[in-house]
């Protein structure tokens, strides 16, 4: 009895020195503190607000109602939005299959026919065919000593929160690039008018050339350059009459219709640039108003859950079965006693010897977890400097258009005093197109610098979160109830600790 006791445990002992170990893997990502993304001098002598975030209808600011009415447009149908709805729903339901697995099993069968039964099987066996009933029930359950299955739903729901959040963020980018194509429309139409404009005083400078050249005043070399400006100005028009047309199609295609919807826009009015302050705390305050980030944060905790999924596998595992049912041969009644039968079996699993699956698959969740936090970093980094970046060409902008308002002034104070001097019969009216000419140019180039301040104000507008609320996402509030499985910057304060198991 000794001996066999001796040769058990020795069994016992060789099986388990032999069994699978995580020994020796981890994970090396660590979590970019943003309070180490200074800011101070990229931000100096800017307006700075504890609330300065945008609103989330904040193109209303914009003060334009058609644009507000093809915002709402392509969020209800611009394909890209179905697309992401449709990434959430299907994360949703793989959460509810990982929750699943958490539960017991329990299936029912049952079944009536015939079987032929050898004769060796006595004493019911004759070599003909007989009936027989059959109901049985089983009972399975794997339990989860571990909490690997839990981590397993935890890491699926994480998933699910940030396919949801990237579905905000679809939402945010589509609002932002309709007003960006808006913008190059509005500036297109703007274009439009100066190239026709510019066109009108080509043509009526080379017809008084060509008089001058009739007259003898003017040679051919002249009439040779006025011919040339009205080429010009003709391809000018043509670029512009494209530019309009491309940022009707891109409307078109934002607004998820053909492209005669946008043809069916009308000229934009002048869009004012959205006033927004610079939050006192930027680096901290993003990582809860950027959609982008919360949901690379919710990534980073799904990846440490799937760490301690993989961890539990190395581990022993207990599961409970039961089975019961009846059955009968012949014309018996199924639901006598000696029909039934019954059997339950719990069991114990340990994995030993594996060729090192559940290593390298642990060595793999340790590189996703350490990936996920590369891109958190990644997003966190390019955040802020996205931010620092549309806030330094405002600036510059701001100077520009000073400086082009300048311009502009003195041009068509030129353009003024040329008239006079002609209606005073002191200049010729070619010489006061000639001046129409550089108002012209100036006034363009104002345009172009108007153009870009809105499309950028709308790009920061982006960079800060475009509106982004955690708080009124789908399901918050239960989210809220399961530390586990939420990560800081969802829920609250922008706590930045490593969740890794």
């Amino acid at each position: 009895m000794r001996l066999h006791l001796l040769a058990a445990a020795t069994v016992l002992t060789l099986a388990l020195a032999g069994c699978a170990s995580s020994g020796g893997l981890h994970s090396d990502g660590t979590l970019t503190d943003p309070n180490s993304l200074k800011t101070e001098q990229s931000l100096a002598r800017l307006n700075v607000s504890p609330a300065a975030w945008p609103n989330e209808d904040w193109w209303t600011g914009l003060g334009d109602p058609q644009l507000s009415a093809l915002i709402a447009e392509a969020l209800q149908s611009n394909p890209d939005l179905a697309v992401a709805d449709a990434r959430a729903r299907e994360a949703q339901a793989q959460a509810g299959i990982a929750n699943a697995a958490r539960l017991p099993k329990v299936n029912a069968s049952g079944s009536v026919g015939d079987a032929r039964l050898p004769v060796t099987a006595q004493p019911l066996g004759d070599g003909h065919t007989a009936p027989y009933k059959y109901a049985d029930v089983s009972f399975s359950w794997s339990l989860d000593l571990w909490g690997g299955k839990r981590a397993a739903w935890e890491a699926a729901l994480g998933q699910a929160r940030a396919y949801e959040i990237e579905r905000r963020a679809a939402r945010i980018e589509v609002s932002a690039n309709v007003a960006r194509a808006y913008v190059q429309l509005g500036y297109a139409y703007a274009g439009q008018d100066v190239a026709k404009a510019e066109l009108s005083r080509a043509d009526s400078a080379r017809t008084l050339t060509r008089q001058r050249v009739a007259a003898g005043i003017d040679n051919q070399i002249q009439l040779r350059q006025s011919d040339s400006e009205v080429a010009s100005a003709n391809e000018q028009l043509a670029v512009a009459n494209h530019s309009i047309e491309t940022a009707q199609s891109m409307l078109s295609v934002l607004l998820g219709k053909g492209p005669d919807r946008g043809l069916a826009v009308t000229r934009p009015q002048t869009l004012n640039p959205a006033a927004v302050a610079v939050p006192d705390n930027l680096p901290v305050d993003l990582i809860g108003h950027r959609a982008d980030l919360v949901a690379a944060r919710w990534r980073v905790e799904a990846a440490s859950k799937n760490i301690k999924v993989a961890k539990t596998q190395f581990l022993p595992n207990v599961s409970i079965g039961a089975y019961a049912g009846l059955v009968v041969l012949g014309g018996g009644n199924l639901f006598e006693a000696p029909a039934r039968f019954f059997s339950v079996a719990p069991s114990i699993s340990l994995p030993i010897f594996d060729g090192g699956r559940l290593r390298a698959n642990l060595a793999g969740k340790d590189a996703q977890y350490d990936e996920a936090v590369a891109q958190y970093n990644k997003i966190l980094v390019g955040a802020v400097n996205d931010v620092a970046n549309d806030l330094s060409g405002l600036r510059s902008l701001q100077a520009q258009i000073t400086a082009q308002q300048q311009a502009v002034d003195a041009a068509d104070g030129a353009w003024q005093l040329a008239q006079q001097r002609y209606k005073a019969g002191i200049g010729s009216y070619l010489e006061a197109l000639s001046v129409r000419q550089q108002l012209l140019s100036a006034q363009q180039a104002m345009a172009g610098l108007q153009a870009q301040q809105v499309d950028l104000s709308v790009q920061l507008i982006q960079a800060l979160g475009g509106g982004f609320r955690p708080e009124s996402l789908p399901g918050h509030d239960d989210a809220k109830s399961q530390a586990a499985a939420t990560p800081s910057a969802f829920v609250s304060s922008p706590s930045l600790t490593s969740s890794r198991s």
